[in-house]
């Protein structure tokens, strides 16, 4: 058995409140993942052409209300 086979089988025998905790735990640990790779995107100039098509729509009159 892998180790991810492991793990899968261990959440499956969680009590339901270790099961929300562990759900929390896992959603706020892939939110900060996220969150440090869009910040390390940003600083490597990978979303500049986005922004500046973005800037440039607006300018264009291109931008709708939501």
């Amino acid at each position: 058995m892998s180790t991810i086979e492991e793990i899968e089988a261990a959440i499956l025998t969680l009590p339901p409140e270790d099961f929300e905790h562990l759900r929390r735990w896992f959603f706020d640990l892939d939110y900060q993942r996220w969150d440090e790779q869009l910040e390390q995107d940003i600083a490597d100039g990978k979303l500049e052409a986005l922004a500046q098509q973005a800037i440039a729509e607006f300018k264009a009159g291109q931008c709708r209300e939501m």
